[in-house]
């Protein structure tokens, strides 16, 4: 049997999956990638019980052998650890949506083995790294009008309003959805606080540092009309009040990775990263960082103890004579 083409459409049939994603959109206030994972695990579930089972899922019917079986067929067609987790997730997020709207009794994937997924530890910036990537923008600027000749010019307003993105992402530890849906209403200027709107509607205070702060009035200097109220503090161009997307985010700072010599892969997220581990490193206790990224438990901030401690262990075998 093949492997569910991840890619193929999602065309949605089945009531209660509807329903739950309604749910997810307007309730929850999931980020469209959230959405987007969730449809895929649900629809390739139910394309597998069908090509499996002979039979559409009926979700109050199935058992705990028929999401073994699932397992079973994930492992053999090679899928990751993660990718497995992920996709039980979405169907354990399912199924609680399904109890608790009378739609079903029980989880039969409560309590399911799965795999344990492989440990990978966060990648991160250096500071020195962050330095040079937040210089990256205006460097990339400098260039471009000491060239002469054929090429599309890059635009000083976009390379402001980039510095400005940057530097708040790091600043304030920022996901890559709360930066996009920044309003100008949200910055306390005089407070240096930040109020964020994270996962599932939650909203958050953050400082915000004097540079990233004065780097987004620079930015708003450049363009013909500052924005204001409930318009984006960061927007697609100098033209349009469009908030600026997830996907323009990454395309630019892929140029800018290029220009600080730094891996071009790394995504926008691997600055949140750095700027948890940079606030361990300088002795900020772990509960006061995880209010700070708006994380719902304390374990998803434990991983970045671990990087500050495999660095201390690598630092100490390296320089201790008796290590």
């Amino acid at each position: 049997m093949a492997t569910p083409s991840p890619n193929a459409p999602a065309e949605i049939h089945d009531p209660l999956v509807k329903k739950f994603l309604a749910h997810l959109a307007t309730d929850r206030g999931a980020s469209v990638f959230t959405q987007r994972n969730y449809r895929q695990a649900l629809t390739e579930f139910a394309r597998w019980h069908l090509e499996e089972r002979k039979v559409p899922a009926a979700w109050d019917q199935l058992q705990r052998d028929d999401f073994r079986g699932y397992v079973r067929f994930l492992g053999r067609n090679h899928l990751s650890r993660a990718a497995t987790q992920l996709r039980f997730s979405a169907l354990r997020t399912f199924y609680k949506f399904l109890i608790r709207h009378g739609l079903a009794e029980t989880s039969p994937i409560k309590n399911l083995a799965l795999p344990k997924p492989e440990k990978r530890l966060p990648r991160f910036l250096t500071k020195q790294q962050m330095e040079e990537l937040l210089a990256a923008p205006m460097k990339l600027l400098a260039t471009q009008q000491q060239k002469k000749g054929p090429g599309r010019p890059i635009s000083a307003e976009v390379c402001w309003r980039d510095v400005a993105v940057l530097e708040t992402i790091y600043s304030c530890g920022l996901r890559i959805s709360e930066l996009c849906g920044l309003r100008v209403e949200d910055i306390d200027f005089c407070e240096q606080l930040v109020r964020v709107r994270g996962k599932g509607k939650k909203e958050r205070l953050v400082p915000a540092g004097e540079p990233a702060l004065k780097a987004i009035q620079e930015y708003w200097a450049q363009l013909l009309e500052p924005p204001h109220g409930v318009q984006p503090v960061f927007q697609v161009d100098t033209l349009k009040a469009a908030p600026l997307s997830p996907l323009q985010l990454s395309r630019r700072l892929k140029n800018y990775l290029i220009v600080a010599g730094l891996d071009p892969h790394l995504t926008p997220h691997k600055l949140r990263h750095s700027y948890a581990t940079h606030l361990l490193d300088a002795g900020a206790d772990l509960r006061s960082v995880q209010e700070l990224l708006g994380h719902a438990h304390l374990a998803t901030t434990q991983v970045y103890t671990h990087v500050t401690t495999e660095r201390l262990k690598k630092a100490y075998e390296a320089a201790h004579p008796r290590a």
